[in-house]
């Protein structure tokens, strides 16, 4: 994930690049966190175990249990809500820094305030809604537990209950009473002018009340430092309560529909993957075997390095828990070699964005379901269009190699190699089984999802050294904390999204699209430069939430495959995530390497116009992209 964890302790700085890739001080949980803590964990095991259960009824038995998915989706949104709270409690919502860090300490300090204050207005601005919507749902009786809805989305109420009681204690201890009384008033002034003033947004163009609240009033609240889901809701809020005559309780269905797909059920699985690797050590024995490999040969570290994100991606599907596996064990025999740090981690940061299309990869996973989009083939494709990117960013990396020192490198002896080979085969038959099961049509990305983690937990705990209860229990909450921080912004973004639907701005905008000038060629050329931006500012996942249901459509009516444009738009939006100065990803590098951005910046350059000729490439060659389905 990209973008700032926002920062509530009293000792924290503000807009420490490291935050997203999870360098703070160490966490504590306070006791009364607790209960929800455990209450988190408890919730991941039980969807893991039903998952694997329903594997086995329906593929081993041939008797399906047909209760145990409306389970897992109640308590999927449980665990999403709680999960929210708790990355409230962490320090780990999403939001952008760029343009608070250019403040002065005294100012950050104010317009943080600020930020806590809209955060809790927001919650404050829903939770009635959340209310009413779950007295609503008690009508409505699922059709295998024969229960009231009410049951599951009683999640929203408690979560958004949770997240504002865990703010105001954090704001009363991480900021002056004062600026949080004059942040107060100023939202009260400025609630109070949108109030007056909604007779007259009613009145205008749906174009231009759009563009008020959506848009600038995101913006702002972006810059001031709102985590992103937040920025979401609150001008989803806004636009609602103040511009349209609709009931603030569909923001809260919105939500809820946005956070309920059973398809997302695999971002919190893959998360706990991403665990399991890094806690057996699993991904470090596929770096140490791709070093004895090629180790010895020219460029051959940045070989390992570039393979290692490949391969390693296919398991966590994480790109930050790709690079804080794979920088540790190479950095220090690159420098050696006579590699700079700047470079190295120019490399880390475009390999990175590079696998970030290899299975499993949690944006891919997301689209297929926001967009309609097979996830099995953008698996299958996602793999090929990796190893284009891996190609041109080895022959980059050759290049750059060609002064390199190799005094003394030797060829590993074949009994060293073997031996890795032996250590670090269970680990990667990980990655194929993922792609097989999934490409193949064996099971679905969530089942698939399960089975690896199976996989990965037994043979960690008999061919890796292990897990402890107590790390087990530790990795169950931190894959609920992040998967809750991810969800609520999918949560808030399909209700923006549905705002923009529903305003008409689509219609126009597939009509402007579609006669412009080029045609096909142009439209493609528009969605790389737009995802190139957007993966700058919002990341990911928020672009895809906000554009694909806008852009696919465009796409389609253009007889542009939809494999190939999630291709398309999937690499533009990496090579934004890592373009200086906005893209947050460098930053992440930059902190997982220990590097200056500024030097970093100087040398990404060749890396990202790489990466850019591999797009243009992929856009003009739709057949890498289609042939593998």
């Amino acid at each position: 994930m990209s973008a700032e964890k926002i920062h509530f302790d009293a000792d924290s700085t503000l807009g420490d690049p490291a935050a997203e890739a999870g360098f703070h001080p160490h966490y504590k949980a306070s006791i009364w966190m607790k209960p929800m803590e455990v209450t988190a964990a408890a919730l991941m095991a039980l969807i893991v175990i039903l998952l694997l259960v329903a594997v086995v009824t329906r593929y081993v038995l041939a008797t399906p249990v047909i209760w145990i998915e409306e389970v897992i989706a109640t308590a999927f949104v449980w665990l999403a809500m709680i999960g929210a709270a708790i990355a409230m409690h962490r320090n780990e919502h999403l939001r952008l820094t760029l343009f608070l860090n250019m403040f002065s300490e005294r100012k950050r300090e104010i317009i943080h305030s600020f930020a806590l204050v809209s955060m809790a207005a927001f919650l404050v601005g829903i939770a009635g809604p959340a209310y009413e919507y779950a007295v609503e749902e008690w009508v409505i009786i699922t059709p295998t537990l024969e229960i009231p809805s009410t049951f599951r989305v009683a999640a929203m109420l408690f979560g958004i209950i949770a997240m504002l009681i865990i703010l105001i204690n954090h704001a009363i201890r991480a900021s002056k009473i004062k600026d949080l009384i004059l942040s107060a008033i100023t939202v009260c002034v400025i609630s109070a002018l949108l109030w007056n003033f909604s007779p007259l947004f009613q009145q205008l163009p749906i174009g231009l009340n759009i563009s008020i609240f959506l848009a600038l009033l995101v913006s702002i609240f972006l810059v001031a430092g709102v985590p992103i889901g937040f920025c979401f809701g609150l001008g989803t809020l806004c636009y609602l309560a103040f511009a349209t005559h609709m009931p603030l309780m569909v923001i809260v269905s919105r939500m809820d529909e946005g956070m309920s797909s059973i398809i997302l059920v695999s971002i919190p699985v893959f998360v706990l993957l991403g665990c399991i690797l890094d806690a057996t050590g699993m991904g470090k024995a596929i770096v140490e075997l791709l070093s004895s490999l090629v180790g010895h040969i020219k460029a051959g570290m940045s070989y390992v390095l570039l393979g290692s994100l490949f391969i390693v991606s296919g398991i966590s599907g994480s790109k930050t828990s790709d690079m804080a596996t794979v920088a540790p064990a190479l950095f220090p025999e690159m420098k050696r070699r006579g590699h700079k740090k700047s470079s190295m981690v120019a490399l880390l940061a475009t390999g990175a964005a590079m696998a970030d299309t290899v299975p499993p990869s949690i944006v891919l996973i997301v689209l297929g379901s926001v967009a309609g989009v097979s996830i099995a083939g953008l698996f299958q494709s996602g793999f090929v269009v990796a190893m284009v990117l891996l190609l041109i960013l080895l022959v980059l990396a050759r290049w750059n190699a060609r002064h390199e020192d190799m005094t003394g490198i030797k060829r590993p002896p074949i009994s060293k190699i073997g031996k890795f080979l032996l250590i670090a085969t269970p680990a990667l038959i990980l990655p194929f089984l993922i792609r097989s099961a999934v490409g193949g049509g064996v099971a679905t990305a969530t089942e698939v999802s399960s089975i690896a983690v199976l996989y990965a937990f037994i043979a960690g705990h008999f061919l890796y050294g292990g897990v402890s209860k107590r790390k087990v229990y530790e990795m169950l909450v931190e894959t609920a904390s992040l998967s809750g921080a991810i969800l609520l912004i999918l949560g808030t973004a399909s209700g923006m999204a549905w705002a923009v639907a529903q305003s008409g701005i689509i219609q126009e905008m597939t009509t402007f699209l579609t006669s412009m000038p080029g045609g096909t060629v142009a439209f493609i050329i528009v969605t790389i430069i737009i995802f190139v931006v957007l993966g700058c500012l919002l990341e990911g996942l928020p672009a895809i939430l906000l554009l694909a249901p806008i852009m696919f459509p465009i796409a389609k009516k253009l007889g542009i495959h939809d494999i190939h444009y999630s291709m398309i738009v999937v690499v533009a939006m990496n090579i934004g995530y890592m373009t200086p100065p906005i893209g947050i990803g460098l930053y992440i590098a930059c902190r997982i390497g220990d590097a200056s951005p500024d030097e970093v910046i100087k040398e990404i350059w060749p890396y990202l116009s790489a990466l850019m000729f591999g797009v243009l490439i992929i856009a003009a060659v739709p057949w890498l992209s289609t042939f593998a389905l």
